[in-house]
């Protein structure tokens, strides 16, 4: 049923759901949000028989809300190591039903002691728990013991740190553009015709259109390998000489991302699959472009991966102006993406080093001819190297955004407030003249609202009685109420000088 109350529509009377096991029960195959499954073979867990097929059956019953492989490896990771731990104890049980709370116990402290193990201890104690004869076994209380998180060490980059992570990105992706905008303007002239025939500019030209057809230069075979054929033309054998004229390099469009993310704080992930920005109209506007971007909530539930942007470009300034920028780079990648594979239409496309060679990773798309699309753990790992980073920037910058706009980002309120706020140092340090100010406010009040009333030894008759004191005028109140009297809370009354 929708949120409005509609009715699903239900499947055909034939439908029968995917088989996510395979008949013995220990072949699972994990499906995707993009509909491509991923194969774990639980025979290769060294387990006695008897548990393997309890493990597959928990792994199954706890995939049913996953909607990546990257989700699915960890937990397989999880499992190899709990694998492990058995093998090392002599394999103690034969089934996760035979399982005694001292084994239980001495796991928990194994992964509570091994470093970086706490998130992959909360992951096994939630599979196991998928097992229904251990809900009212010896070890089900052990199982629900909350696994406590150590203070994250993540933090938020300082000002100096993301200005520097900004300025080496700008200026890869700033060369890259003028580089890709100045071979165009060549291409573009040499098709309409405006260039000398035979002279070196057409003969250039005539290689750039080359390029843009098969996204790589002419190359002659030889007898170790195929060399590019108009090397001294083009003056060298470089990627950035040769087909980097019009095409982005993978360190490029990871410059390119970086300067995303400190713009907008988007997620790593969402540059796989990232469609290219649809132009909407701007009502009024001929100067200005809105381009609606379709951004991913990776670990949103079923059916709400996507969200989408506003962004505008009016100006040098304007935030959309990267969108703008990063459309006009990548335009010969996405043109040649649309001749080879029809309907492929992804915004962060860059031209390989290595062609013909794919990946494992189901949650990126595989390439297209000479075209990749996203971002690799190595493509971040070299990048950060090449310019002497400290760390990765894509995280730190996603929080430094998350701190500055004070709001979530493809984030909940509460995922806000607790992993991204709370735990930053830079809010600590913020945060601590404004909690300082508030004390000292909270203290004028509390000093504002102490006994300034007089003591007396008896009560005077001619007096009113309050529940605190006696009042002499209330008509002099100083918190007269708006139909006359006094209008003051009956602790209020110790603060007033008419007060006995």
């Amino acid at each position: 049923m929708s949120p409005r109350g509609r009715k699903a529509v239900l499947p055909p009377a034939d439908f029968q759901a995917t088989p996510r096991t395979d008949p013995t029960g220990l072949r699972v195959t994990v499906v995707n949000n993009r509909g491509l499954g991923k194969l774990f073979d639980f025979a290769d867990l060294e387990v006695p028989a008897p548990m393997r097929q309890a493990l597959a059956a928990a792994f199954v019953r706890q995939s049913v809300g996953w909607n990546s492989h990257a989700t699915a490896h960890s937990y397989w990771r999880v499992l190899t190591a709990f694998a492990a731990f058995l093998k090392a104890q002599g394999h103690p049980a034969q089934d996760l039903d035979e399982l005694s709370t001292a084994t239980v116990k001495l796991l928990r402290t194994n992964f509570l002691q091994a470093r970086g193990t706490r998130r992959q201890l909360a992951s096994l104690q939630r599979l196991l728990r998928q097992d229904p004869r251990l809900a009212g076994s010896p070890v089900a209380e052990e199982l629900a013991r909350p696994v406590r998180r150590l203070p994250s060490t993540r933090q938020s980059l300082e000002e100096d740190e993301y200005g520097q992570v900004k300025r080496v990105a700008m200026a890869e992706f700033r060369a890259a553009l003028l580089r890709i905008r100045e071979n165009t303007a060549h291409l573009e002239r040499y098709r309409s015709g405006e260039l000398a025939e035979g002279s070196r500019d057409w003969k250039i030209g005539r290689i750039l259109e080359h390029i843009a057809a098969t996204g790589d230069v002419p190359r002659t075979v030889r007898p170790k390998a195929p060399e590019v054929t108009n090397a001294r033309l083009l003056g060298g054998r470089h990627p950035l000489r040769t087909w980097g004229r019009l095409f982005l390099t993978p360190s490029e469009v990871t410059a390119l991302a970086v300067l995303m993310t400190a713009q907008w704080g988007w997620n790593l992930s969402m540059y796989h699959r990232v469609p290219v920005p649809v132009r909407t109209p701007s009502a009024g506007e001929t100067s200005t472009i809105t381009y609606q971007v379709q951004v991913e909530k990776h670990r949103a539930c079923e059916g709400r991966w996507w969200d989408t942007e506003n962004i505008t470009d009016s100006g040098a300034s304007s935030d959309g102006r990267l969108i703008t920028q990063a459309l006009e780079a990548t335009a010969h990648s996405r043109a040649l993406v649309a001749r080879l594979s029809p309907g492929t239409d992804l915004l962060m496309a860059y031209r390989m080093h290595r062609v013909g060679r794919g990946h494992n990773d189901h949650d990126r798309p595989q390439p297209v001819g000479p075209i990749g699309f996203g971002l690799s753990r190595n493509h971040v790992n070299d990048w950060r190297e090449r310019h002497a980073l400290a760390r990765s920037p894509f995280q730190p910058l996603r929080r430094t955004v998350a701190v500055e706009e004070g709001r979530p980002l493809q984030h909940k309120q509460g995922t806000h407030e607790s992993v991204y706020v709370l735990p930053d140092l830079r809010v600590q340090k913020r945060s601590r003249a404004v909690i300082a100010a508030g004390a000292m406010e909270a203290l004028e009040q509390a000093r504002d609202l102490t006994f300034q009333g007089r003591l007396a030894d008896a009560p005077d008759p001619a007096h009113e009685e309050t529940v605190a004191a006696d009042c002499a005028d209330e008509q002099a109140s100083r918190w007269p109420a708006p139909g006359g009297g006094c209008g003051a809370d009956f602790l209020a009354c110790l603060a007033c000088p008419n007060s006995l």
